[in-house]
Formats: C-alpha cells, structure tokens, sequence
C-alpha cells in the first residue's frame, strides 16, 4: 500500500491548493502560509439572527479566493485534505466542546452530478480525519436552485436557500449537537437556513465552519453561506 501510494505521488505530485505549487507532502507551501488573509480574533466568527455562527480561518480574497475557486470550479478534489484542515483547526479553537456530531451542507444530484465531488463533503471528511471521527449525512438538498454566487442582496440570497433542504435522518440529528461544514459564508443565508432545518429536527444545538468568510456589505436590514 505504501509502494502504491508512492507511485500515485510521482504520477500526481500533491500540490499546495492556493498557488498550485508542487510540493513533497501535502499541505500548503511556505510562501501562501505567510500571504494568506487569515482572519484573526473575533473577525473569525460570523454572527447572525437566532444564534447563528460561523468561524473561518481565511477572509474570502486574494489567495485564498484563488484556492477556493481552484478546488470548487477546476477539479482539484485534492485541495480538500490542508483546506479541511484549517477548517477542523479554527473549529477546535473556536467550538471546543461544543459539537459531537459533523455534518455538511449538500450540493444538489444535479450539482453533484455537474462537478463530480460535493466540495463540503470532502471539507467534512478531510476535518474528521483529525478527530478519527467521520462526518454524517444529516440533510438532503432537494431543489437544484440557481447558484447563491449570482444573487447580491442578503434578501434574494435568503429566498433563494428556503425551503430547498431537508433532513436526511432525523433519528440521527436528535439530541445531537452538530458542526455544520461548508466551504464559503458570504451573508450566511445557506447556512442559516441549514441550522434552522437541523434546529427543527431535535438538534441541541448547531455551530458551522467555513473555510473563508466574506467581509459583509452593508445593507438594509439584518444580514443572515453561500451554496453554487
């Protein structure tokens, strides 16, 4: 097993996810460590209406922008291992204690079957594999609405998440207290409607990990992820 994993090396060197750089182990190279937004104090967690938070190691530009992208639009499924990484690492600095059960936000069997992976999925597993836990499947996405990147408004964003998620197993959700994966919180309109379909379900409670939290515009009324 080790010989073959050596062989799958040479053949797809691993590469650091934000610059593409080819590298001897997996991981994120030197130079992105130091050039990376990373979000620092209370700027790591996301507040919102009902409870809703959210921490993140990175601010969604420049570098880690760059990565996202890489790993969500242009097939790099490998960037998930360091990405999910950062995200397991912010959420035991952030959330200690407070969650036993991890879960993520689903993309559409349309997405899925557009993209070939579920990029919050990949996040999930690649975090527990720090806890040696696995994540669960705790809700089901079934409306392939229009991408939360082409809507502006915190309010379009928020319309355009209701109603498109279920849970998935609810035996499983009771009582628990669950970390809600995904990969970008632009407004936290994804997320939000995620938590209050797991809230409806019996969770005890639910905190959420992103990999890169937007910086909020300004608009009228409350602000409240983003889910393409």
């Amino acid at each position: 097993m080790k010989l073959f994993s050596s062989f799958l090396d040479l053949l797809f060197p691993p590469k650091c996810p934000f610059c593409g750089r080819v590298l001897d182990v997996p991981g994120i190279c030197d130079a992105c460590q130091k050039a990376l937004p990373w979000t620092e104090g209370e700027e790591a967690v996301r507040r919102g209406p009902d409870g809703f938070r959210c921490a993140a190691p990175l601010r969604y530009e420049g570098l880690a922008k760059e990565g996202l992208h890489r790993f969500k639009f242009r097939k790099m499924p490998s960037a998930a291992g360091p990405i999910g990484e950062l995200i397991a690492q912010c959420a035991a600095e952030h959330f200690s204690g407070e969650f036993d059960t991890v879960t993520w936000v689903p993309v559409s069997a349309r997405r899925l079957r557009q993209r070939g992976y579920d990029q919050a999925r990949l996040l999930a597993e690649s975090a527990c594999r720090l806890w040696d836990a696995r994540p669960l499947p705790l809700l089901r996405k079934t409306v392939h609405n229009p991408a939360q990147s082409g809507l502006q408004e915190s309010a379009q964003r928020r319309a355009n998440v209701l109603g498109v998620y279920e849970p998935a197993d609810p035996e499983r959700i009771s009582g628990r207290r669950i970390l809600l994966v995904d990969d970008i919180c632009t407004t936290g309109a994804t997320l939000g409607e995620c938590v209050r379909v797991l809230r409806e379900a019996g969770a005890a409670d639910v905190v959420c990990a992103a990999a890169a939290l937007t910086p909020l515009r300004r608009e009228k009324g409350p602000a409240s992820g983003e889910k393409a």
